[in-house]
């Protein structure tokens, strides 16, 4: 029983220590609070009010190349690789906002110099398309100094080894889930981004990973079971849509 009881107190040991290196990213800024929407410039500002460490949002290259915040490639009957600018401004979230500028993103975030951006570029339709996008994304970044903060995920490989080529010291994921993490770091990744069932799947990854000195994300987590093996097996970030349940199991170790 003393054995038992030992070793008991050695996991929720861990477990607490665990618990303080796992980092919260609200999944498309904190949407779910009354009068927000996905991707809107008030889920940023809820992320940021709820004091998590990071807001995730994606990003498309509309048909005159210019950068809009929104996730779905077909949103209210325009293709966001096709729409002008002119027309994805006047397009409105369900909670009226107009869809934002990614300028209006960073402007936002300048009001909120504690939260991470977590940047992720949507799969377009060419490799010649995602590059304009990252060049464009880092002529953004420089323009309003956010990159200290901001860290960049795809699931487009392609994406991912141009953000690594364009800005080699920013911290790059990638999201698809089908490469083991030595291959990640060859390719210049800061870590994985993986899906909650590719985790499952390949626990081992975590430690190869933490052992190559890379980080890992687990997206999107929305139920305390998986939130707390998360946290027991030490993973860097959780992504979430239940930004608040996972920071109130946070606090509670």
């Amino acid at each position: 029983m003393k054995y038992v009881f030992i070793q008991l107190c050695l996991t929720l040991i861990c477990f607490g220590m665990n618990a303080q290196n796992t980092k919260v990213i609200a999944h498309r800024g904190y949407w779910k609070k009354d009068g927000s929407a996905q991707n809107s410039i008030s889920a940023l500002q809820n992320a940021a009010e709820l004091k998590v460490y990071g807001s995730e949002f994606d990003v498309w290259l509309t048909g005159d190349n210019r950068l809009v915040v929104n996730h779905d490639k077909k949103f209210q009957g325009h293709d966001m690789e096709h729409i002008t600018f002119a027309e994805a401004v006047k397009v409105k979230l369900g909670n009226g906002e107009s869809m934002p500028t990614l300028s209006e993103y960073f402007s936002e975030a300048l009001d909120h110099p504690e939260l991470h951006l977590i940047l992720e570029l949507k799969s377009h339709v060419s490799d010649e398309r995602e590059r304009e996008a990252v060049l464009g994304i880092a002529k953004l970044i420089k323009a309003y100094g956010v990159a200290d903060r901001t860290d960049f995920i795809a699931f487009s490989l392609n994406a991912v080894k141009e953000f690594v080529k364009v800005m080699p010291d920013a911290d790059v994921y990638y999201l698809e889930g089908d490469i083991e993490p030595a291959r990640l770091k060859e390719i210049g990744c800061a870590g994985l981004d993986y899906n909650i069932h590719t985790i499952k799947t390949h626990p081992e990854w975590i430690k190869e990973a933490h052992d190559l000195g890379l980080k890992v994300n687990v997206w999107t987590v929305n139920n305390r079971e998986d939130m707390e093996f998360l946290i027991a097996q030490g993973v860097d970030f959780i992504t979430t849509d239940e930004p608040q349940l996972l920071m109130e199991i946070l606090e509670e170790k």
